[in-house]
């Protein structure tokens, strides 16, 4: 993770970036995981972490100028700095064969659930502003580098309602170049009914290749998961601040952390004890923080969406 910090205004950092050059404004937050190579502020003493996906972000915003390229060498090695489960266990065979591992240029991207034979949920903040043709999933298999079957995305529908700045119905369809049919190693995810919002206290598991400590530049290979309980919304409020979650949201966690998703873990499968996807892996202030739960989401309350797409 770059640490980033701002002394004066338009101050540069990063790297030259290679190839095409565009300029893009748009909100962030401090601790907020982007893609962006380079960043420049124009509000001073700031210090921004800032890795390459999962928009993990606290609640302090500055408005931002973003430069990046549009080159494959830059596109390649930004999967470098993904979300991973934090103080969790390696998965077994069976525990969720609906679970996909997302590519993008090759690189380790984001997670996804696997709903038909031809599409897989994920969350739009995983590909907004990137093309299908950039992107390859692979089922049935703990491993992220091998066994299973792949298939490139052909199409993305991503939420019509979801907000860049606030992640609000982060949750986007990815249609599959090649069918994939269910299989012993391969199931289709049981999604929680329209209009469920998961209790609190629950015990909900969550799984992916993410980063197992907050700023770690590594992904495992194989597949991990761990228990976090539901944290009510007043009290995630309480962290976040109130209009930060909305309703298509819920939160899970420890109030001491320790165990939690995190970067390279984003648009993956939360699940209840029966085992049925309850939501999508979104975003939360850096990874398995005391009183920052990790937030995702809310399958119940965006089923006609996935319904009416998938």
């Amino acid at each position: 993770m770059h640490t980033l910090t701002i002394s004066q205004n338009k101050l540069i950092t990063g790297d030259p970036p290679e190839g095409q050059i565009q300029e893009v404004d748009d909100f962030v937050y401090k601790g907020w995981q982007t893609s962006f190579p380079n960043i420049v502020t124009h509000q001073p003493l700031i210090t921004l972490q800032l890795s390459t996906l999962g928009y993990t972000r606290s609640v302090t915003m500055v408005k931002i100028t973003a430069l990046f390229a549009l080159a494959a060498p830059l596109v390649a090695a930004a999967p470098q700095e993904t979300p991973q489960i934090v103080g969790g266990t390696a998965a077994s065979a069976g525990d969720f064969p609906f679970i996909v591992s997302i590519t993008n240029n090759g690189g380790p991207w984001c997670g996804g659930t696997l709903i038909n034979a031809n599409t897989v949920l994920t969350a739009s903040h995983c590909v907004q502003g990137r093309s299908a043709s950039v992107f390859q999933i692979r089922a049935g298999s703990l491993s992220r580098t091998s066994g299973g079957v792949t298939s490139r995305v052909s199409s993305i529908r991503m939420h019509p309602s979801f907000s860049g700045s606030t992640l609000d119905s982060d949750v986007a369809l990815l249609k599959l170049s090649t069918s994939i049919p269910a299989s012993g190693s391969i199931s289709y995810g049981r999604l929680a009914a329209s209009g469920s919002d998961p209790a609190a206290g629950a015990q909900l598991t969550v799984a992916g290749w993410g980063a197992t400590s907050q700023g770690s530049g590594n992904s495992p290979t194989n597949l991990l998961k761990v228990t976090v309980p539901v944290v009510s919304r007043a009290t995630c409020r309480s962290q976040y601040g109130t209009s930060s979650i909305t309703n298509n949201m819920f939160c899970a966690g420890f109030t001491q952390g320790g165990r939690d998703a995190c970067q390279g873990d984003s648009g993956g499968p939360i699940v209840d004890t029966s085992n049925t996807v309850v939501g999508v892996v979104s975003w939360g202030e850096g990874c398995a923080q005391p009183n920052r739960s990790g937030v995702y989401a809310r399958v119940g309350s965006l089923r006609s969406f996935i319904d009416s797409n998938a």
